[in-house]
């Protein structure tokens, strides 16, 4: 393995589903709430994926998307459903390490708005970004996998990708990649050595 491609939120940053719990306890709803409309609700589902892709305004989104959770104030609901992640410092850490080994290091991410992401940091991090808002297709897509590995200039199956999502994991394997599914630093570190063969703690 020469490449690591790595997801944004959940990896190289705290939970996002607990940033979700927080903010619905914040509201006074259904603590599992918003990942009860990610995973049961087909009209939740095509709103994310719209907004992930840019076919909507995030002030869209955050309306309907609002609506269905039962929230009453909609206004900055996307910056206040992500409000309480934080960057997993050993994650962000083990990418510099790994780029430093000569590793290719790119982001693959899908987006709920650009607000969330430090790209004055991927210079450093990265020598390919991919982001759905940007390019119009979101994982599990294969066409993102296969333009990901593109930006960081090696074959499919030279590339590890970490994700916090089985169905991304599952769609970065159909188009030749080995996965790592993310469970927190402690498990997927000593993975990444394995494949990678670099000391990444």
């Amino acid at each position: 393995m020469r490449g690591l491609l790595v997801d944004f939120g959940g990896v190289l940053t705290t939970n996002v589903f607990d940033s979700f719990r927080a903010f619905c306890e914040a509201e006074g709803i259904d603590p599992s709430g918003v990942k009860s409309l990610f995973r049961d609700n087909p009209e939740a589902l095509s709103l994310v994926r719209r907004l992930e892709v840019g076919k909507i305004s995030e002030e869209d989104f955050s309306e309907r998307f609002g609506r269905l959770l039962g929230v009453e104030e909609r206004a900055g609901l996307v910056e206040r459903m992500f409000g309480h992640i934080r960057p997993d410092e050993q994650m962000v850490e083990a990418v510099k390490r790994a780029r430093a080994a000569g590793v290719r290091t790119g982001l693959l991410s899908n987006s709920m708005g650009s607000g969330r992401y430090d790209r004055a940091a991927f210079p450093e991090l990265f020598d390919g970004v991919v982001i759905s808002g940007d390019v119009g297709m979101h994982k599990p897509q294969p066409e993102i996998f296969e333009l990901a590995c593109e930006k960081v200039g090696l074959p499919a199956g030279a590339c590890v990708f970490v994700d916090d999502l089985r169905e991304n994991c599952q769609g970065a394997e159909a188009v030749g990649m080995t996965a790592v599914l993310h469970r927190g630093a402690d498990s997927t570190l000593p993975e990444l050595e394995r494949l990678l063969g670099v000391e990444l703690r």
